[in-house]
Order: structure tokens, then sequence, then C-alpha cells
């Protein structure tokens, strides 16, 4: 662990995302305002004392929504990287180590998945069932699926027919020890590449869908429904989308350092 310390760019991306987190960690404990609270008298107030980041058009303090929506996006990032990341080892698993017709149908169900476009997908979602966090949720889930799944098959096929995959059969080890005790090791840098670039593609879709009104809904905060909020307010509030934006931003690129970091260490 300590030679990816030793690399800048990872080193940067843990710094940017720690601080990120620390922010969204003094959120859960405390906030200047309820992130909801409307205040009409209050509206689309400058940054001050009082509000540190000024308010938006229903007169809501800005870092307070910040906060929440930090959380929100993290959360949602960060489960939907697990989802993609379990079932996508456990498909790409199977379809490298085992070939044939298994490879067939997996790869077969994940290229069908992946001829469908993401907000697409969301979009059908949302015409059958009510747009909600939940629906946002599982759209993402299902994108984030074919990306693990296929670096995974590629591994185990590059893998399968090795030197000491060749000796654990020997040994007598069977197909479930040797695919998840004796290959998945080997992978473990390249899933956490993988991991790094889902977390951050899951928090730019999820603002993405909340900024189309298919994602948060009103009135709880979220990076894309802040800037849709301020969007008609740009030039005579041009802090209420700058300040979510730089937020966002800061929090992807936070991610996107942490795994360019994995890859370069993984490279010498």
């Amino acid at each position: 662990m300590l030679k990816y310390f030793k690399n800048k760019t990872f080193l940067a991306g843990i710094i940017l995302f720690g601080l990120i987190l620390l922010f969204m960690t003094a959120g859960l404990i405390h906030t200047p305002f309820n992130p909801n609270e409307i205040c009409p008298e209050g509206k689309l107030l400058a940054p001050s004392k009082t509000h540190l980041l000024g308010t938006d058009n229903l007169g809501r303090d800005v870092l307070s929504r910040i906060m929440a929506g930090t959380r929100i996006s993290i959360l949602l990032g960060f489960c939907v990287m697990i989802f993609g990341l379990v079932s996508g080892l456990i498909l790409g698993s199977i379809s490298g180590w085992f070939g044939g017709t298994a490879d067939i149908i997996v790869m077969k169900l994940i290229n069908t998945q992946m001829a469908f476009p993401g907000i697409l997908l969301a979009l059908m979602l949302t015409a059958v069932f009510q747009p909600n966090i939940k629906i946002t949720f599982l759209s993402l889930c299902i994108m984030s699926i074919p990306r693990f799944a296929r670096m995974t098959r590629a591994c185990y096929i590059k893998y399968r027919n090795s030197l000491f995959v060749q000796a654990a059969k020997a040994r007598g080890a069977g197909n479930f020890r040797i695919m998840y005790i004796h290959i998945l090791p080997n992978i473990i840098s390249e899933l956490l590449v993988t991991a790094t670039t889902s977390f951050s593609m899951a928090i730019l879709s999820e603002s993405g869908l909340s900024y189309l009104g298919l994602g948060v809904q009103p009135p709880h905060p979220s990076f894309g429904r802040m800037l849709n909020d301020a969007q008609h307010y740009i030039f005579t509030n041009p802090a209420g989308v700058l300040i979510p934006l730089s937020f966002l931003c800061l929090l992807v690129s936070g991610i996107n350092l942490i795994g360019d970091g994995i890859s370069q260490v993984n490279r010498k």
C-alpha cells in the first residue's frame, strides 16, 4: 500500500477526496441550516457571514445543501460501484473461466445491455415508474455491470492457462478455489482502477439524471438538481451555478486521480 502513497497522482487524489469526505462528515454532524428550509425573504443572497456560500432561488442555504448533496452523491456512487463490482466479477469470472456456452450467453447479455444508453434506460424506467432516487439507483446499477464484467472476463482469459493455475489444478483445486482464491488476487489492481472509474461515472450520471429531473427529486438536494434550479439565474447569481459545479468537479477529480495513480503504479 505504501507504494501507492509514493505516487504523487494517487496522493493528490487521496488528499482531495479525503477533504470532500471530511466536508461530508461535517454535514452529517451539523449543517448551518436545514438544507430544505425555504426562506422567501432571503432569496439569491450573496455569500456572507450568515450564509457562507449564499442562498438559492428559494432562500435555502447553499452550503447546507451541498453538504447534504455530497452525502447523497457519494453514498449512491459507492453503492453502485459495489453492485457493479460484485455482479460484474461473478459474470465476468464465469464467462472468462468456463468459456464456451457460458461465455456466449454472458457476453450476449452484456452486449445487449450496452446497446442501451444509460439516459435511455432511465427514461424507459421512468415511463413505467415515477422518477425517484430508487429508479436512478436501479438504472446506474445496471449501467455499471458491463465495465466490470468485460474487464474481469479479459483477466480470467489471460490467467486461466497460466502456470500457477496449472499447478493448482495438479494439486486438485476445484474451479471455485482457482477462480476466487488463486486468480482473483492477481486482478485486484485492475478491479480497483475500474472501481474508481465506475464510482466517478455513477456520480456524474446521477448528477446528469437529476439535472434532467429523473434523479433526486425536490426538495432533496443533489448537484444536478442544484444546477437545474440555478441555471435560470446564472447571470444574476452566477455563484449558484459555479459553487455546486466546483464541488462536483473536485469530487470527481479526486476519485479519478486515485484511479490514475493506481494505474501508474501498476504499470511500473
